[in-house]
């Protein structure tokens, strides 16, 4: 007999969550006027590499490199000819910079020889590549390719589970409710409103609550002043 009840309560609840979802999708939009990634590129390879770079580092330091990197190499062939040896010169200040001049020789390699140079547009295939995550992934798609797809980081993580819009253990939980959640005309933009806002007003250590739009719609009890 109470089934009716339930279904009734979580379908509020669904609606609740969904709107909620577009409140805050709707003021984030009006208040960042660029959703767009802080790396530096010219070209989706150049994406792909300032992405696998970037890994446990900063933007900032990432795109330090690159300016010097891609002014030299800035295809897979060019990068290639580099060698380790040589593309460690222009990284050695990024975090795991070894394994990163490791994973990006053998990722050119395999775009010449599997893809004629040119970055794959799906996810199967970029993440097939060295050093290419699920995250990168989503990353190339959405920024490269103009894909509705969400790359959790860090900060996405910490606004999400914050402020109650896709609470997760990990970043796959929080992908996967962020998904369905997004509005379809927010979907595109959802990952850099997100990050963008994380990293300039929802820090981790000190969020800037008394400067954040959505402060009404968080549920983090430990809002400042």
């Amino acid at each position: 007999m109470n089934h009716p009840v339930d279904l009734d309560a979580g379908a509020c609840s669904k609606r609740s969550l969904a709107s909620k979802a577009r409140l805050i999708f709707e003021r984030l939009s009006e208040t960042i006027s660029n959703p767009t990634t802080e790396l530096d590129y010219r070209s989706s390879f150049e994406l792909l590499v300032a992405v696998v770079l970037s890994a446990q580092a900063t933007d900032k330091s990432v795109n330090k490199a690159t300016a010097e990197l891609f002014r030299v190499a800035n295809t897979p062939a060019q990068i290639l000819a580099l060698g380790e040896a040589g593309l460690k010169r222009y990284i050695r200040h990024i975090g795991l910079y070894n394994t990163k001049a490791r994973n990006l020789v053998a990722l050119c390699r395999q775009l010449l020889q599997a893809h004629g140079g040119e970055v794959p547009r799906t996810r199967k295939a970029l993440e097939a590549l060295p050093g290419v995550g699920r995250k990168t992934a989503n990353v190339v798609l959405n920024t490269a390719f103009g894909e509705p797809t969400i790359a959790v980081d860090t900060h996405i993580f910490r606004v999400c589970n914050r402020t109650g819009l896709a609470p997760g253990a990990n970043v796959r939980q929080v992908e996967e409710k962020l998904d369905r959640l997004a509005p379809p005309e927010f979907k595109r933009d959802a990952h850099h409103l997100l990050i963008l806002h994380g990293r300039y007003v929802c820090l981790a250590r000190s969020p800037k609550c008394s400067q954040c739009v959505i402060r009404d719609l968080c549920d983090y009890p430990h809002k400042r002043l």
